[in-house]
């Protein structure tokens, strides 16, 4: 036996002995947690650009006494256009929504109606104030790209409930990408089964899927058949070779996609109640209201982990509220609030929320402080995010920033901490849930470093 024939047949026995807890298991069945879990899947509403939580979910009196005035902390500033430091108030007026009273603004008026499902965080931290990096820390763990992202990390944990479908599906506008673009759910160095699978919510469900046109059903089956059987072969020569093991295993499971994903798009079994809980009647919510029905259909079927995107229109990051947050935020929230509500409410009324954990996110906040006089720039001292589902405390509101919403004052969580706490609903311990890799183990959140922990008391 040659040095390279040796290295060939005893490669996989050296993987296994690198491998995690998980072993190779490269079928993508279920998998067993570590821990008894709390949620089945996760969706995940990834509002791109920062939204600004002074405007949306933190209300600051002081902004209103002292809107003109120069504040007394220099504040950190990511672009031009500050005036002076000069403090903005909020265009926008706050009301107490649902039995918990939680103060909410008047913008988001849906998202009051669900006010009693949600646990508030008023007090997120991010490391950067840039989008990418902002972006790319809050979907892997940290802001250097080439990381696998959450939903990566969760599809080699759990792996999927349904072999027709991929356990990791990312619902983006049909018309192009948000910023960053696949960075965001790039499977890094876990197999490339784990990465993120585009579905499109328009036409062709998966590209490349459609059967040649004209050729008969029995004789594609048998194609695929044979097909299978020399890779098979192909496998058995070249055994221990993980990207041949994944590729071979994309192949059959886009094969098995091609009646699955095309039913998901089917909505004639929605109710016309449905549809219209979700905005699919109105020209302004259908985009991301489809987006958001889809998701729930994917969860229903057994994805693991679902990452919707927001409208590309009126820009990519549509959150990012430089010039004018009154008309630019009103903009996004008429297209993103009702669906988005809607989401959660459906989810209850099916049963499925006490499973499925809902996450609307940004990768930062923004600024008390005006920009270009009306707008306000990046803030990664503080920021806020809402759950619901999947045991966490209903009608809650976690932390508290300081006078103005520029620094977190009190219960700082950072998104290592959301990471360990996600990552626990679905009953996976962060600091077991690692892959061998570059001579040792890689985790999501490597707490040794982060010091992420799991953050109990957001649990009911």
């Amino acid at each position: 036996m040659t040095r390279r024939e040796m290295l060939r047949t005893s490669g996989l026995g050296f993987g296994a002995l690198a491998a995690s807890w998980l072993g190779a298991n490269a079928d993508g069945a279920v998998r067993q947690p570590h821990g008894k879990p709390r949620a089945k899947a996760v969706i995940m509403l990834m509002q791109n650009g920062g939204p600004g939580q002074m405007d949306l979910f933190d209300p600051k009196p002081d902004l209103d006494r002292f809107d003109g005035k120069v504040h007394n902390e220099q504040v950190e500033m990511f672009q031009k256009g500050s005036e002076a430091n000069k403090l903005l108030k909020s265009p926008f007026q706050f009301h107490e929504r649902g039995q918990c009273g939680m103060e909410l603004s008047e913008i988001i008026p849906a998202i009051g109606t669900v006010a009693d499902e949600l646990c508030l965080v008023r007090s997120m931290v991010s490391e950067h104030n840039n989008h990418t990096e902002g972006l790319v820390l809050m979907n892997t763990g940290k802001i250097f790209q080439g990381r696998p992202a959450l939903g990566s990390w969760i599809s080699y944990g759990l792996g999927t409930e349904n072999r027709n479908l991929p356990a990791y599906v990312v619902l983006r506008d049909p018309a192009g990408y948000n910023t960053s673009g696949t960075l965001l759910w790039q499977n890094g160095w876990l197999p490339a089964k784990h990465r993120g699978t585009e579905i499109n919510t328009q036409g062709t469900p998966v590209w490349n899927l459609d059967s040649p046109e004209g050729l008969d059903p029995a004789a594609r089956k048998d194609d695929l058949k044979f097909l299978a059987e020399l890779n098979r072969r192909h496998q058995r020569r070249y055994a221990g070779y993980s990207d041949l093991e994944a590729r071979i295993e994309n192949y059959e499971l886009a094969a098995r996609m091609q009646l699955e994903a095309a039913d998901l798009l089917n909505l004639d079994k929605e109710s016309e109640a449905t549809k219209k809980l979700y905005g699919l009647d109105v020209e302004t919510t259908k985009n991301y209201g489809l987006r958001c029905l889809m998701a729930r259909r994917l969860v229903e079927a057994g994805v693991r982990f679902v990452q919707i995107f927001p409208p590309l229109k009126p820009q990519f990051q549509p959150w990012d509220a430089h010039t004018n947050t009154k008309t630019e935020n009103e903009t996004i929230c008429g297209q993103c609030d009702l669906p988005s509500a809607a989401l959660i409410t459906d989810l209850k009324q099916r049963g499925l929320l006490d499973d499925t954990l809902v996450l609307w996110t940004g990768e930062f906040g923004r600024l008390p402080v005006s920009q270009n006089k009306t707008g306000r720039d990046h803030n990664r001292n503080a920021f806020s995010l809402f759950l619901a589902g999947a045991g966490f405390k209903r009608g809650h509101i976690h932390g508290s920033t300081d006078e103005v919403g520029y620094r977190v004052a009190d219960g700082k969580l950072t998104v290592s901490d959301l990471h360990a706490t996600i990552l626990e609903r679905l009953g996976l311990d962060h600091n077991r849930l690692s892959y061998f890799h570059d001579g040792g183990p890689e985790t999501l959140t490597d707490s040794r470093v982060t010091g992420a922990r799991v953050a109990t008391e957001l649990y009911a």
